[in-house]
């Protein structure tokens, strides 16, 4: 039977492609970044599983009053399964960043354009690849008649590329009945041009705005003021040094090993060269190991800012811009485990597991305790000028993931 699904597979490239072309046309962009949401997309989308006779399809709207029709789209498509209160998750995203300096590109972005194994144009990799990939390992199944051991369901999130508020995260909050406690999931959204890394952890992130009060003084009376600007600049330096020295673990998981501490982002101050800057604004961008709670982060944070209050006669005040707490996959999940046994005997992939720094929709799932794991075989082109998706690596996702469609094991 895997014969005839992989044949299947393989010659609906045509199909794949198409599908591809169809997705691209329809730019899904966030408000964020000057766009109007994932609706024409995702209403593309929903139109073309309609035609699919296999999927249940839904809905799963989530209120958004920047974009018009108010809310943003996320798409369900289930595969019934032998047993239903069991399911194997493939989540994809349709969002896209901007295409950028258009001069930069070889075609329109949002024209697919089909050329020496490869898919040009916006979003083709990130992230539908990993769309068209899952929605015709499903298809393999459904046509050639295979039940898969539980349900199989694909779900097409909103917002990924900007903090996933009105995507996975709205989901899991306002559809809690669609999960249940033995689910897993793959996240396609990610990987390596050899398939050979799994994406079991990711750093926790935090991003935090610092704001520096002093007093505005003319720069030929220094003494009638407080200096914002150097105490902030003291403040990065501290902080920097006592959360590298205070968590100092290391995990060869993730490359790099360690947490990282960044400032990162300064707002500018005064105008003019003479005159001593009352307010100061910078941000820091920390990526956590697991093991840390972003809690002791941020008390840390708190006890170098009074120690720089004390010193300089300054306040110190912090906004939280950003916050995910990760979690892990164990290694040895049976989802893990199986697909590394998956890609060894298909393809002779020695697959390795791995953390990274940023973070996936994965980092939402881990959080609820499901084990996940971020795997596809990309060229690793996200957000470039021209983007591409490779065929083959399309393909051969897309026969994994049948594969694992079709395992009871996980």
């Amino acid at each position: 039977m895997q014969k005839e699904y992989r044949n299947w597979i393989e010659k609906a490239i045509p199909e794949m492609v198409a599908l591809q072309k169809l997705l691209t046309a329809v730019p899904a962009i966030a408000p964020e970044n000057g766009g109007t949401g994932e609706k024409e997309k995702a209403d593309a989308l929903m139109q073309w599983l309609k035609e699919q006779t296999p999927f249940s399809i839904s809905s799963l709207p989530v209120k958004d009053d920047r974009v018009p029709g108010g809310v943003r789209p996320n798409v369900l498509a289930v595969l019934p399964g032998t047993e239903r209160k069991r399911a194997f998750w493939i989540l994809t995203h349709l969002d896209v960043v901007p295409p950028g300096e258009l001069s930069q590109w070889k075609n329109d972005p949002y024209k697919a354009l089909e050329q020496d194994g490869r898919i040009y144009g916006r979003g083709t990799e990130d992230n539908q690849q990993g769309m068209v990939s899952s929605l015709f390992a499903a298809l393999s199944l459904s046509r050639n008649g295979l039940t898969p051991p539980r349900d199989v369901k694909l779900l097409f999130v909103a917002d990924e590329e900007v903090g996933s508020t009105y995507g996975i995260k709205a989901v899991l909050s306002d559809y809690p009945e669609l999960f249940g406690p033995s689910d897993v999931f793959l996240v396609p959204d990610g990987g390596s041009p050899d398939g050979s890394k799994l994406e079991i952890a990711e750093k926790s992130l935090l991003w935090v705005q610092f704001t520096v009060t002093g007093k505005q003084v003319h720069a030929s009376m220094p003494h009638l003021g407080i200096n914002a600007f150097l105490a902030g600049s003291d403040l990065v330096v501290r902080m920097a040094q006592k959360l590298k020295v205070r968590y100092p673990a290391e995990d060869p998981l993730f490359d790099p090993p360690v947490s990282t501490f960044c400032p990162t982002r300064k707002e500018a101050n005064v105008p003019n060269v003479n005159t001593i800057p009352g307010l100061d604004v910078f941000c820091f961008d920390c990526r956590v190991l697991p093991e840390y709670s972003l809690d002791q982060i941020l008390s840390t944070m708190d006890e170098v800012a009074r120690e720089v209050e004390r010193e300089y006669g300054v306040t110190v005040s912090r906004k939280i811009l950003q916050r995910n707490d990760s979690a892990a996959t164990q290694p040895n999940s049976p989802l893990v485990q199986y697909l590394k046994q998956c890609l060894k005997r298909m393809y002779g992939i020695d697959a390795r597991e791995i953390g990274i720094g940023g973070n996936t929709v994965g980092v939402f799932l881990r959080r609820k305790g499901w084990d996940t794991v971020v795997w596809s075989t990309l060229e690793e082109t996200a957000h470039m000028p021209n983007e591409y998706c490779l065929i083959e690596n399309m393909v051969k996702d897309s026969i994994v993931m049948a594969e694992l469609m079709l395992a009871s094991e996980v």
